[in-house]
């Protein structure tokens, strides 16, 4: 199922499901970073594929990074 995501999907589903908040205003596809405010105040960027599929939704300090395979 393709879903196009708008940056008012993006924002609704960061809302419902962390503590982060979307600070970038305009999506332009999947391989863009986009800008986030941790709950701890930290601002980070990931793409929204990692922040949804692979759960990375906090800073890198509230969050480390996993260790590669």
């Amino acid at each position: 199922m393709n879903k196009r995501w708008t940056i008012g999907k993006i924002n609704e589903f960061v809302e419902n499901n962390s503590e982060s908040k979307l600070l970038t205003t305009e999506y332009h596809g999947f391989s863009q970073k986009l800008l986030f405010k941790c709950a701890c105040g930290s601002n980070f960027e990931k793409t929204f594929t990692k922040f949804k599929n692979n759960n990375q939704r906090k800073c890198d300090i509230c969050q480390p990074p996993q260790a590669a395979r």
